[in-house]
């Protein structure tokens, strides 16, 4: 099992202080570096940064919003990032949600999944060296009655993994039919068939099975103490928060997979309070067992069983955050590699 963490400049926009932070990481076993996207820095422009900080590595966009560019745009994104970094780039896309897609793009939230189905084979068609010839129903190269044609991008061919940060059923199962890995978040290991069980018909249909998709999730902050009871209440409020404020009343997928993984009654009711404009309430009522099991805090024992157990549930790579000092973060990331590695090798 491997280890990630999120890239992001360090106090004041110290982008060159988070990528030097980045490398240390490296060196004490983190395995893929990710960028994130909402509504400030993009995700794509990051990974060409580190690419010159980082050695061995792998960057990822965590996630690329495909609303946002044009398959065609993505896929020249995608083979630059991957020709900087020799060969070290992971394509992550997600469809976000429609708060970020209507109201920061302005684009339409429908049809998200076959957007990004069209998309997926279209970077795949142009990274490969074939030339830009597609009919689907939101994409068409080149576009009828116009002036261009079916154009061969002037840049080496090259490959790269691409995953998808889904949540719904159909975006799981296509996930598992068409991508190489996954980007999992609102991820409880006790309850992972949630999600595997759809990236696995998915697999299926593509003649495919479920190993042959990297499972990455996001398994939350890491902090080994002996005082559990304090760790507890500062991770209530990021947790109300993704119930809450992650969408809409109408769509907040991350809500919904806590939902399906047997917390209907507590997601329901944190969401409410949130949206009541109950903050305060509504990270109190986040369960104390919720917290527990989407982080890794507590004892080293405590933390060696949740990460036995997300390698029971057939998750390839863990996706952590740390929290501290820079000599804190990195003894915290050095204790849980090495923890990682005995775990892994016990099968």
């Amino acid at each position: 099992m491997r280890l990630a963490i999120g890239f992001r400049p360090t106090n004041d926009d110290d982008w060159e202080g988070g990528a030097r932070f980045a490398a240390d990481a490296e060196a004490a076993g983190v395995d893929v570096i990710t960028t994130a996207e909402t509504w400030g820095y993009d995700a794509a422009t990051p990974v060409g940064f580190l690419a010159a900080y980082t050695k061995r590595a792998q960057l990822a966009t965590g996630i690329m919003q495909v609303a946002s560019r044009s398959p065609a745009n993505i896929a020249m994104i995608s083979m630059a990032l991957n020709a900087m970094s020799k060969g070290r780039f992971i394509c992550g896309l997600g469809a976000s949600g429609p708060q970020v897609v209507e109201g920061w793009h302005g684009v339409p939230f429908k049809g998200t999944q076959q957007r990004l189905r069209e998309t997926i084979e279209i970077v795949r068609i142009i990274s490969r060296g074939e030339r830009a010839a597609y009919n689907g129903k939101y994409f068409t190269l080149p576009l009828p009655g116009g002036e261009g044609k079916a154009l061969r991008s002037g840049a080496k061919p090259t490959e790269f993994p691409i995953y998808l940060a889904t949540l719904s059923p159909r975006g799981l199962a296509l996930t598992g039919e068409l991508a190489d890995g996954w980007f999992g978040t609102s991820f409880i290991p006790e309850h992972a068939d949630v999600f595997t069980t759809h990236i696995a018909a998915g697999a299926a249909k593509a003649g495919r099975s479920l190993k042959d998709v990297n499972l990455q999730v996001a398994a939350g902050v890491v902090q080994f103490s002996d005082d559990v009871e304090k760790l507890i209440p500062p991770r209530r409020p990021g947790l109300a928060f993704t119930l809450g404020a992650m969408g809409s009343a109408q769509h907040n997928f991350y809500n919904d997979a806590y939902k399906r993984a047997g917390y209907d009654e507590e997601a329901r009711y944190v969401q409410r309070l949130w949206l009541e404009g109950k903050r305060d309430e509504a990270a109190a009522a986040v369960p104390e067992e919720m917290v527990l099991k989407t982080n890794l805090i507590g004892t080293e024992q405590m933390i060696r069983e949740r990460v036995r157990t997300h390698h029971k549930a057939g998750i390839n790579t863990l996706a952590v955050q740390l929290e501290g000092s820079r000599e804190e973060k990195l003894n915290t990331l050095e204790r849980l590699a090495a923890v990682v590695r005995e775990e892994s090798s016990e099968d």
